[in-house]
């Protein structure tokens, strides 16, 4: 079965259970590595993101994995969707989430973000900045315009040049 097949039936097993724990599907990914293969799972309480005034932010812990795990683990041992051995790993997005949908740029908004694109503007490649808005193009995602403020001005990218964007970790 293909990766994507496999998110989308994980997406599906996991929808009611984790709208009924308070939980959401942060991002999911089947993927290879050397000659072992992951079933990757990343969750999150609802209402993830930068946090509303006066509201403290809560974060994932090891409990809310393993609750989550054994759920989808008993799941997936019913269906059996997947033909090779894989190992199951179900955690938090971490500190450094990657941005990777519409909701997920949107819900940080006003967050210190960095992205890196595939080909560089001016000849800057990385940017480190606030993400200060994200426009949704209505015929394809890809064309989604992010706009980064960065210490000497703002730079509007658009989705389909960037290889990686992530909240920064400031301390």
């Amino acid at each position: 079965m293909a990766g994507k097949k496999i998110t989308d039936m994980v997406e599906e097993i996991l929808s009611d259970f984790l709208k009924q724990e308070g939980y959401v599907l942060y991002s999911s990914e089947f993927i290879k590595e050397g000659r072992d293969w992951f079933l990757r799972v990343y969750i999150d309480f609802e209402g993830y993101g930068t946090p509303e005034e006066g509201r403290e932010q809560v974060y994932i812990g090891t409990e809310d994995c393993e609750k989550v795990s054994r759920f989808l683990s008993e799941k997936l041992d019913e269906a059996d969707p997947v033909e090779q051995n894989y190992y199951l790993e179900v955690s938090s997005p971490g500190m450094d989430r990657a941005l990777t949908r519409r909701e997920h740029f949107t819900s940080y908004i006003g967050s210190h973000v960095e992205i890196r694109l595939y080909r560089g503007i001016d000849g800057i490649k990385n940017f480190e900045g606030v993400l200060t808005s994200y426009l949704p193009d209505e015929k394809t995602e890809s064309e989604d315009e992010v706009t980064v403020k960065t210490e000497d001005r703002e730079w509007v990218l658009r989705r389909k040049d960037i290889a990686k964007a992530r909240l920064a970790v400031i301390f």
